[in-house]
């Protein structure tokens, strides 16, 4: 797979906490379907031993490389951390792939094949094609209404906002401002979704098909999906206020309004 242009490296940031079981199999399955792209890996200190997996796996493959994190912080510090790192070695092209193997690394080249019309790719359950398996009509009534809330609320398009497995050119994560996203959690993929297309940039979904994992503990409960629910509100409410706020000053900057 051809990156957009000729000598372009590429890093694809998977971020950790007790997957111990998954590990392994993910950075093969990865180094198989994609052996031009690198991997970063970024554990949270996970206890049950998935960073010294990892650092042993890297051991053995110089295009593998490991972040430890002291402690548990959540999806998005993990990915900024994962991110700095991934722009400071001079990456072009960044992207995310949750450790369980929901994300099937053989279907990574389709968001490959879309990243040189995009700025941002996303791997879509929800477009036609996109399909999720093993998930109970609960987590599918959650995610599915999560998603349509959101796009209700931020007012966009995209049809997966809070979807994980993504490409970013560099100069998206440049132009989106990371120092100042704040968000953590699952709020975090929404938060850079809607940065993206704030910033004038395109967006492309491709379709997926979401595996649920078959190894270990998921991540997501109904408690994490409604605390984080809680917190897209919060955020997208502020973000709509922040708005209106800028177009109330653009307005009287511009003579038709506050006269």
């Amino acid at each position: 797979m051809r990156f957009p242009a000729p000598g372009s490296r590429g890093v694809v940031v998977i971020p950790t906490y007790n997957e111990a079981e998954n590990i392994r199999l993910i950075l093969d399955r990865l180094r198989a379907a994609q052996p031009s792209l690198d991997v970063l890996v970024v554990d949270d200190g996970s206890p049950d031993g998935t960073g010294t997996i990892a650092d042993e796996y890297a051991a053995g493959d110089a295009a593998v490389h490991v972040v430890h994190r002291t402690a548990k912080e959540g999806l998005g510090a993990a990915y900024l951390e994962g991110f700095a790192w991934a722009l400071a070695e001079g990456y072009d092209v960044i992207g995310e792939m949750d450790a369980d193997g929901s994300h099937q690394p053989e279907q990574l080249y389709r968001l490959l094949d879309a990243l040189p019309s995009a700025d941002l790719v996303i791997g879509s359950r929800y477009v036609p094609g996109g399909s999720v398996v093993n998930w109970p009509l609960r987590r599918r009534w959650l995610s599915r209404g999560g998603n349509t809330y959101i796009r209700a609320l931020l007012g966009v398009k995209i049809r997966d906002v809070t979807a994980g497995y993504r490409l970013f050119h560099r100069d998206t994560l440049l132009a989106i401002d990371l120092a100042n996203v704040e968000s953590t959690g699952y709020v975090f993929q929404a938060d850079l979704a809607y940065r993206t297309l704030q910033a004038g940039l395109t967006v492309r979904e491709v379709p997926i098909e979401f595996i649920e994992r078959e190894r270990g503990k998921s991540k997501m409960s109904a408690d994490v999906a409604t605390e984080s629910l809680r917190l897209i509100t919060e955020w997208g409410v502020a973000q709509r206020r922040a708005r209106r706020k800028s177009n109330g000053r653009r307005r009287n900057i511009d003579g038709t309004a506050g006269r």
